[in-house]
């Protein structure tokens, strides 16, 4: 079954400028609260003073610093694997265009602290791919619950198999899923 989607009243989202920012953001924003993300993403930004922040910067920044940052142990060893993933070219950013949304996802995978809901939202969001269904997103499968008004939330291959009328465009799918959540 087809959802109607009005595209015009759904976020706009515009593809980044800055991948490792872009990822760094994500793994900064992983399992805490929206507003506690944004107070340490805030206090990251801040480190990088008035440069643009990039995995050079980074991984001069101490431990202490970090933690001064509010970032944990843990997210600070998956953003040093970032950042030295850049350096080295195990990510290559610069080839992301070329890259299938698999092989991104793949190459993404390669980074301690991302794994597959991380890189769904890196497509949709900074490379603003067309045909994204994140399935493991709790979001996701709520606003599946809600558009199809199902009883309980749906597995993987119910997603995929309500999905099947919107390939080619699950992302706006994936937005409108979101927005009609935000909306209630």
């Amino acid at each position: 079954m087809k959802l109607k989607i009005n595209k015009k009243k759904l976020r706009k989202i515009e593809p980044t400028r800055n991948a490792f920012l872009s990822l760094a953001s994500s793994i900064i924003y992983q399992q805490i609260s929206t507003k506690a993300g944004n107070a340490i993403y805030g206090k990251f930004l801040k480190l990088f003073g008035r440069k643009k922040p990039s995995p050079e910067l980074f991984l001069n920044f101490s431990i202490a610093e970090l933690k001064s940052a509010g970032i944990s142990p843990q997210k600070a060893g998956y953003l040093k694997d970032l950042a030295e993933k850049f350096e080295n070219k195990t990510i290559n950013h610069k080839n992301f265009h070329k890259m299938s949304d698999t092989e991104v996802k793949e190459h993404l995978l390669q980074v301690k602290g991302i794994g597959p809901w991380t890189a769904d939202m890196f497509l949709i969001f900074a490379l603003n791919r067309p045909d994204i269904l994140p399935v493991g997103d709790l979001g996701t499968k709520k606003g599946f619950q809600k558009a199809f008004k199902l009883k309980s939330l749906p597995s993987e291959i119910q997603m995929l198999k309500l999905a099947e009328d919107h390939n080619g465009e699950r992302t706006m799918l994936t937005l409108y899923l979101w927005d009609i959540l935000d909306n209630e």
